[in-house]
């Protein structure tokens, strides 16, 4: 598996690479980049067993001075804290501004390094080697960087582009399954908003709860139509000023739950899981799609193993409350992506809070 996507930006334009053991090459591609020799890649403890080495040696082997650095695992290291450790190991690096970051690691490890980079000598450059599900079809693509507020997810960062995009797709065999079916909230998404055909094809998969009983074929398949979707809306919205919102559908409900849930039930995908649920049912009860094309999204979702209602112990009030904390509220209005038809979603601020709470019982 080789494939090489662009992501066409006016100033920042940058290639994701697909490529069956490409972390033993991503020394060489860094070559084309013109980047400086003082490389830091951040990982957390158990990416970094796994493939901290081979990176390393990747990049030794093409006359970089490689160092490291490690986060915890996890949603609640996701913190201004994390990124004071980074600056502290920048610092006794004396990281230049041709210097670069690497981030290895899952969405939460990328998001940090991005932040990370951005802010270090006002930006420095940025690499990403996702090793998720998750990561590879959407948060290692497009940008978004940043970490968690207390109050909120994702309320502090920005937006920072990488230089490079490497996907590994053979990262995905350490992957706990709980880990994949998380991604693939984020693949079901792209069908429901982008891509009848992907969606359709995850219809005729026996089940997706496992990278153990999909086909080389059928990965292939997931990862490229899935990054070749965040590619062209982020081309289009850069900077998530109208299209780009749209990759947001399920993800209003669920960082609330993530949020009041305290980020140790859910997993971020579970949580967008939910998310969809909930928002295609808020389509349904506007009237905006069918009941046959919830029913479909619900039975993708199930068929992942993931969770589609919001539990018992969230507060639907509090739920209600967090939603104004979202980064798309305008004017104090939350908006919502929501399906039309799959394929196609719009994005709204007329939903009444009433049906809002219907729709979350």
């Amino acid at each position: 598996m080789h494939s090489i996507i662009p992501v066409k930006l006016p100033q920042n334009a940058y290639e994701i690479h697909i490529a069956t053991d490409g972390l033993r090459e991503i020394g060489q591609k860094a070559k084309s980049l013109n980047i400086g020799k003082k490389i830091l890649v951040i990982s957390n403890p158990e990416i970094f067993d796994y493939y901290g080495q081979t990176v390393i040696d990747a990049f030794t082997k093409q006359g970089y001075e490689v160092n490291y650095h490690l986060i915890p695992a996890g949603e609640s290291y996701k913190t201004l804290d994390s990124i004071a450790q980074v600056y502290d190991k920048a610092l006794s690096l004396r990281l230049e501004r041709n210097s670069t970051m690497v981030a290895l690691g899952g969405g939460v490890i990328g998001d940090m390094t991005g932040f990370a980079a951005s802010t270090w000598l006002r930006g420095i450059n940025f690499i990403q080697i996702p090793t998720s599900l998750l990561a590879m079809v959407d948060a290692s693509v497009g940008g978004k960087t940043g970490v968690n507020h207390p109050q909120g997810k994702n309320l502090i960062g920005a937006f920072y582009q990488p230089k490079l995009v490497l996907i590994d797709p053979t990262v995905l065999k350490t992957l706990p399954e709980r880990e994949f079916r998380a991604g693939m909230a984020e693949v079901i998404k792209y069908g429901v908003i982008w891509d009848k055909e992907l969606f359709s094809r995850l219809e005729l998969a026996e089940t997706l709860e496992s990278m153990d009983v999909l086909s080389p074929e059928l990965l292939s398949y997931i990862l490229e139509r899935s990054c070749l979707a965040k590619a062209e809306v982020v081309r289009q919205d850069e900077r998530e000023g109208g299209v780009r919102a749209i990759l947001n559908y399920g993800h209003t409900v669920g960082h609330g739950v993530e949020s009041l849930t305290n980020y140790n039930t859910f997993v971020h995908g579970e949580a967008v899981a939910i998310g969809m649920a909930v928002a295609g049912k808020i389509a349904f009860r506007a009237g905006l799609w069918t009941q046959d094309e919830l029913i479909r999204q619900n039975d993708l979702i199930k068929k992942a193993g993931l969770p589609l209602n919001i539990p018992a112990t969230v507060d639907k009030e509090d739920l209600l409350d967090s939603l104004q904390l979202d980064k798309k509220v305008k004017a104090g209005k939350v908006r919502f992506i929501l399906p039309t038809e799959i394929g196609k979603v719009v994005i709204t601020d007329e939903i009444k809070t009433d049906l809002l709470r219907d729709c979350f019982r």
